[in-house]
């Protein structure tokens, strides 16, 4: 029989007191994390790694292809980044409710994400298409700079409808507790993605079109898996409930604010590496490639943080939801050191891999210092982050990332402005890292976030 509302608060204030003392040991806490984060760490490297894979590929062809490649996954990023509430938001949803006890409710929820998914890329489509050529100017490419990232662009739109379909199909899998698959999807995905690369680029000599079009088709296989996966082995319903489509999108407008504010810190520091010439974009493109892949790495705290954090206050768990936050933000600190140490020991191999020349690889090596450096704040930034949005704790979120763009932009413009190179630059960017450090620390330090129930 469904709770009345305040059957509800009741039902939820008597669990959360009589979990308030069972947050489990620092031991138990670490075991659950360990059997999220770890298959979803593997997930979520492979995700970068076909902006990896199709860095190093087209890195094998004429300039200014390299740079092409970085101007256009830019503006893709941007897109693609703005729906990430689809896999942040289902997982948070899903699994308050798995915790709550309504699985039904979780994979109705799921369905609808899916469908909101879809909706979205295909409105992508129809609206970037035209824009295309005016995007990739935006950010200071032009002439045949321009030309190939354009191509690149156009190529890789149509592709959205499956990349937003497979956030979306992560999102309920976690929610589920499930990111063991989601490994399984991105590792072959990834395999065939890099086939696919290699083949079309190098092989047919399609050029940048060809990895475009690799990662398109890898995209689209791994899509009609999670259909098949969610539809089929959860038997969830296929029909789209209009009135849940909309809560969904609703939902996620304060996650929309948030990861408008990543995104533009980012373009707006791609804008100003193109500005300073052709090498400059290159070496900023490969940097952003190897910190995109360890932000990835340090997200799988955070994905755990997501799953977690949803179902535990679900199940009224306070106690749970605080032990499992101070263990993560350790396990971050910890991880965020040790892939600083490994970038100090890969950076002087980095610009062989990528095969850049004389001067990208000056300003390669410089900024894999600051790389490193900013690893162990960005260990602490996305666990935080990923409780908060478990948490469901979206309009502080969207405010935050305001107030931390403001804190970025005027150190970037002033570096675009006065030339001071990509390290100054990157600097900039540890500025915003540091406010958000800031700003998330006092939301977790404090209890506003902390709302239980399904």
């Amino acid at each position: 029989m469904p709770l009345t509302p305040r059957s509800a608060r009741s039902d939820r204030s008597s669990r959360s007191s009589r979990s308030s003392g069972s947050g489990g040991s620092g031991r138990d806490h670490d075991r659950q994390i360990l059997r999220l984060a770890l298959p979803a760490f593997g997930a979520l490297v492979a995700e970068p790694l076909f902006l990896l894979t199709d860095t190093v590929v087209v890195g094998r062809l004429p300039a200014p292809a390299l740079g092409a490649l970085g101007v256009a996954s830019t503006v893709l990023s941007f897109l693609v980044g703005l729906c990430v509430f689809l896999a942040y938001g289902t997982t948070a949803a899903v699994a308050r409710q798995i915790g709550a006890g309504e699985t039904g409710r979780a994979l109705r929820q799921g369905v609808d994400g899916l469908w909101l998914a879809a909706g979205v890329g295909v409105a992508i489509i129809v609206v970037v298409w035209p824009l295309a050529p005016s995007l990739v100017h935006l950010l200071g490419a032009e002439g045949e700079l321009a030309r190939q990232a354009v191509t690149y662009l156009r190529i890789s739109l149509l592709g959205v409808p499956a990349m937003l379909l497979v956030l979306a199909g992560t999102g309920v899998l976690r929610g589920m507790q499930d990111t063991a698959t989601p490994l399984l999807v991105s590792v072959g995905a990834f395999a065939l993605n890099a086939v696919l690369n290699v083949v079309f680029v190098l092989g047919l000599g399609w050029g940048i079109a060809g990895s475009a079009w690799g990662t398109v088709l890898a995209q689209s296989l791994a899509a009609a898996v999670y259909l098949l996966l969610i539809l089929g082995r959860y038997r969830a319903p296929f029909r789209p409930d209009l009135a849940g489509v909309r809560a969904a999108g609703s939902a996620g407008i304060a996650l929309i604010i948030r990861t408008a504010c990543l995104q533009l810190v980012l373009a707006v520091a791609t804008a100003a590496a193109t500005r300073m010439g052709e090498q400059q974009i290159e070496a900023h493109t490969v940097a952003i490639r190897i910190w995109t892949l360890l932000a990835f790495a340090l997200d799988a705290i955070a994905i755990a943080g997501q799953a977690i954090t949803g179902r535990a206050l679900g199940a009224g768990d306070v106690a749970g939801a605080r032990g499992a936050t101070g263990r993560m933000v350790t396990w971050g600190v910890g991880s965020g050191v040790l892939l600083g140490l490994l970038v100090v020991l890969a950076r002087p191999f980095v610009p062989t891999v990528f095969d850049t020349g004389p001067v990208v690889t000056a300003e390669l090596l410089d900024l894999l210092w600051v790389v490193a450096a900013l690893q162990p704040v960005a260990g602490v930034v996305f666990v935080l982050d990923g409780v908060l949005i478990g948490a469901g704790d979206r309009r502080y979120l969207a405010w935050a990332g305001v107030w931390t763009t403001i804190a970025y932009l005027p150190a970037a413009f002033l570096v675009d402005l006065q030339g001071g190179g990509l390290v100054a630059l990157w600097l900039a960017l540890g500025l915003w890292m540091a406010a958000r450090l800031v700003t998330l620390s006092t939301r977790a330090y404090g209890t506003a976030w902390l709302v239980v129930g399904g």
